[in-house]
């Protein structure tokens, strides 16, 4: 056993003296030979001042070292020039690398170094080929300066006074191609002056990094353009943006890079500056999935300010004070497929004075956004100098807020349910374009769909301005429920349904070019409107109104107390109806105003029949009241003095079943009656009706009238007509009349008494003797108690003119059929026969009394008795020309 042991001894002696001859031979032949091996062997020269290698552990010590590529320009193996104060290397693998070409080591300290670095370009994918990698399980460096090149010599990164540790370090071409130069596991890093440059468009640098506890701090981070912005365009013409962006100081932790992996927790970014220079160049959609994965864990922005700048370099949008924070935010493979590329748990954003410059300018004091809510306050809106053409506001907002209860996308589509919305304080004017582009439609690809249960306006003032026509809504406050907008059926565009709504407006006032129009108070909801104080008022004089339009055409001044209609209505979604139970105006006080002095408008006019068939939408108003009301409508032509006037007051309507006849199951047959005062003497009832659905627009009206005295008629016949009425009553008219737009036919009944008119000259002062003595001889002054009725017949429409021209030519017949006989045109050709030798007879006097006039001058010294003569016939003459005078 002894024996056994002794050799054992012996053995082990020998080989530990054959080790340590063997390690201090390989010593002394790396001291010596190795610089000539690697030289020889490699693609590196190298020299050393010390070199210790431990055979038996594979730790290498060197000093003083010096490494440079043999050939710089080989591309294919990684570049190497410098010096290393210290290296030292534990578990070398000494047989990979003298037999498989292949560093690698569990450990690396480098202290000291000052390396430029050049990458191996990237193997060829036909090939496959692997390079020989640099794998450190470790590494450390102390002190260290490196710069990192690119095959093509171009600086990829650089670092100064560096201290870094790393685990399981890795670098290889793959890392490059994932623009990742570095693979590792954990870290500490400590350094100065750092320079990054990912590609040919942007440099980074960081004035210094810092890592203690796992907490690193960057300072002085920027994202520089390497090119000026007018050379971006120039070399990167189908690019859309430039980004310049600075960070003065920024903090994280747990930074892990594995592959195309990012991932770091609790970054802040204090003070970020963000400017964007806008090409103007659309982007292009493109296939290519992103491989690279970023995984933030929380993320912080505090006081960042980003700056957006329109091709042309003038500001588009600016923003300062922005604070953002996010938790989990992930972009990958799958979030890029997204229309939103970027995936989070939960976020909050604040910022300050946002401001947005286009055709229309937009400054915000202050916003703040969650994943379920938002809150924007005092809102500036200006317009743009080059903005004519366009829908602008020029107006203040002080408040919106909004909550969501979901926000998100459904197979690329957005899904929105938002739980309300508020908007306060609303102060401005929007301006429509003058020559706005036709509004499209949003397609139905972007939305899947779009709920906004409550939506609120409060306390505004807002005046909407086209064509100088501005609608003022003062002290306006709305409510809108249940709005939902989804594709149609069909694809084709959009379906929008509103469950309900209330509408408030006082003073709401509207000008056009010849009105003002007024309403004190407007109440509207789905089911109810009232409309109080209503009023459209003339802002020009009747003689403007006149000079002003190319056709005679109406001016109106109208008044109503009260408006209120109940029923139900859908004016917002596509299948749009009125279906009303009843509408009442109360106290309506009309003046409508017509000159015959400009040129007949030679437009065709449809009937109301035709009129209420052309409105687009089922509309149904099942009784329309007009009541205590009054009615005023004058009249003037060229040749009359001042307007002739009608007047109806104390004017009450019963309108039944106004439509359109596009509502399925409802009457089409309006029903009118009218009950009023006319001309403030007589009781006057009519009857109206016809049928909308009745594409012959047929028609009947009947009516009566009782107790008018005839000179309760003069206000209208005697300014244009030259005639007055000095005597008499209209007993009773009655009138029945069937029409179509051809015209008109039917029965007229007048019972008079004791009628006598007058004709008046053109001044309407003095009475025409004679010509009043002819018209009162064919004028029947009285009726009878039972007189009998005269048909009226073939009474042709102009269709140029409107359904109360033809109603009033059925009454004048009738009056004229009544009044003079039956025989009315044989009758009218009698008195302009007398009317004509009248004349005949003026004219044969003032030829006498110029031939009077002419004998008087030739006989100077006449005789007393032909003076008397003379005297006598001028006085009948005087009597004579005084009578054509009247």
């Amino acid at each position: 056993m002894k024996r056994w042991i002794k050799k054992l001894l012996i053995s082990l002696g020998i080989l530990a003296g054959i080790l340590l001859a063997a390690n201090f031979g390989l010593n002394l032949w790396l001291k010596t030979q190795l610089p000539d091996y690697i030289k020889k062997n490699t693609e590196y020269k190298v020299s050393y001042k010390t070199l210790d290698v431990d055979l038996s552990t594979g730790n290498i010590l060197a000093t003083a070292i010096s490494v440079n590529s043999k050939n710089p320009q080989n591309t294919n193996v990684i570049g190497l020039q410098g010096t290393i104060d210290t290296l030292k290397i534990s578990r070398f693998g000494i047989y990979d690398a003298i037999f498989n070409k292949k560093i690698s080591s569990t450990d690396l300290l480098l202290a000291k170094p000052n390396l430029n670095v050049v990458l191996a370009k990237p193997v060829e994918q036909k090939t496959g080929k692997k390079r020989n990698p640099f794998l450190f399980e470790n590494i450390r460096i102390n002190d260290g300066t490196i710069a990192i090149f690119k095959p093509t010599k171009q600086k990829f990164l650089s670092v100064q006074h560096l201290n870094l540790f790393v685990e399981n370090l890795q670098m290889t071409e793959e890392s490059v191609e994932r623009k990742l130069p570095v693979v590792f596991d954990r870290y500490s890093i400590k350094g100065q002056k750092f320079f990054l440059r990912p590609g040919e468009v942007y440099a980074i640098t960081i004035d210094s990094i810092n890592t203690t506890d796992g907490q690193m701090s960057i300072k002085d981070f920027k994202l520089i353009p390497l090119l000026s912005f007018d050379q971006f365009k120039k070399f990167y013409p189908g690019k859309t943006n430039l980004f310049e962006f600075t960070i003065p100081r920024m903090d994280f932790k747990d930074i892990a890079l594995n592959k195309n992996k990012v991932s770091l927790a609790n970054a802040d970014f204090q003070n970020p500056v963000l400017t964007v220079y806008n090409t103007g160049v659309k982007a292009k959609k493109t296939e290519k999935k992103s491989n690279f994965e970023v995984d933030l864990e929380n993320i912080k922005l505090t006081n960042a300010v980003v700056k957006v700048n329109k091709p042309d370099g003038n500001n588009l949008l600016s923003a300062g004070n922005l604070n953002l924070k996010i938790n989990q935010l992930k972009f990958s493979k799958e979030t890029s497929e997204k229309v939103i590329p970027l995936g989070y748990k939960d976020f909050t954003f604040s910022g300050k004075d946002i401001v947005y410059s286009d055709h229309q300018n937009i400054k915000i004091e202050s916003v703040a956004l969650k994943p379920t809510s938002g809150e924007i306050r005092n809102v500036t809106l200006t317009p743009a100098v080059s903005a004519s053409e366009r829908t602008i506001m020029d107006g203040t907002i002080r408040h919106i807020a909004f909550n969501i209860n979901k926000l998100e996308f459904i197979d690329r589509k957005l899904a929105l349910d938002l739980k309300d919305a508020l908007v306060e304080n609303v102060n401005g004017t929007i301006r429509g374009g003058h020559n706005p582009a036709k509004p499209k439609s949003p397609h139905p690809g972007i939305i899947h769909s779009v709920i906004l249960r409550k939506v609120s306006l409060k306390n505004s003032n807002i005046i909407y301005d086209k064509g100088k026509q501005p609608l003022a809504f003062n002290d306006l406050n709305a409510t809108v429920n249940g709005i939902e907008i989804a594709p149609k059926p069909n694809n084709q565009g959009l379906s929008l349904n509103v469950k309900d709504y209330f509408l408030t407006t006082r003073n709401l006032a509207y000008k056009t070019q010849f009105y003002h129009i007024s309403i004190g108070l407007l109440k509207l909801n789905k089911n109810k409107i009232q409309v109080n104080n209503f009023a459209m008022k003339p802002l020009i004089s009747r003689a403007q109104f006149i000079k002003m339009i190319p056709v005679e055409r109406d001016l109106y001044d109208l008044k109503a107390g009260q408006v209120d209609a109940e029923g139900s209505w859908d004016l917002f979604s596509h299948q749009k109806f009125i279906n009303a139970s009843h509408v009442t105006i109360q106290s309506a006080d009309a003046n409508i105003f017509r000159s015959k002095i400009p040129k007949d408008d030679p437009k065709v006019k449809a009937l109301y029949s035709k009129m209420l068939r052309s409105i687009k939408i089922p509309m149904n108003i099942a009784n329309l009241d007009l009541k205590n009301s009054a009615l005023v409508y004058e009249e003037d032509t060229p040749e009359s003095m001042g307007p002739g006037k009608l007047i109806f007051s104390h004017f009450n309507m019963n309108v039944k079943n106004l439509n359109s006849a596009k509502a399925k199951g409802k009457p089409t047959k309006v029903d009118i009656k009218i009950n009023c005062s006319f001309m403030n003497l007589a009781p006057l009832s009519v009857n109206w009706n016809f049928d909308v659905a009745d594409q012959n627009d047929a028609f009947t009206i009947s009516g009566r009238t009782a107790n008018l005295p005839a000179s309760g008629i003069n206000p209208f016949i005697r300014p244009y007509l030259h005639v007055t009425a000095t005597a008499g009553v209209i007993q009773e008219m009655l009138f029945s009349f069937k029409g179509n737009p051809a015209g008109l036919h039917g029965t007229f009944n007048l019972k008079h008494k004791d009628l006598k008119i007058a004709v008046l000259n053109k001044n309407n002062h003095e009475k025409k003797g004679f010509l009043t003595a002819v018209a009162n001889v064919f004028l029947k002054s009285d009726s009878g108690s039972f007189p009998e009725a005269v048909t009226v017949e073939n009474v042709e429409r102009d269709p140029t003119k409107s359904f109360f021209n033809l109603f009033w030519k059925g009454i004048e017949l009738g009056l004229k059929k009544t009044l003079i006989g039956k025989n009315v045109e044989k009758t009218e050709k009698t008195v302009k026969n007398a009317v004509s030798s009248v004349k005949e007879v003026k004219q044969s006097v003032k030829e006498i009394k110029k031939k009077i006039k002419d004998s008087k001058d030739k006989q100077p010294d006449p005789k007393p008795q032909s003076e008397k003569k003379k005297g006598f016939l001028h006085n009948v003459f005087k009597r004579k020309d005084s009578s054509a005078t009247e």
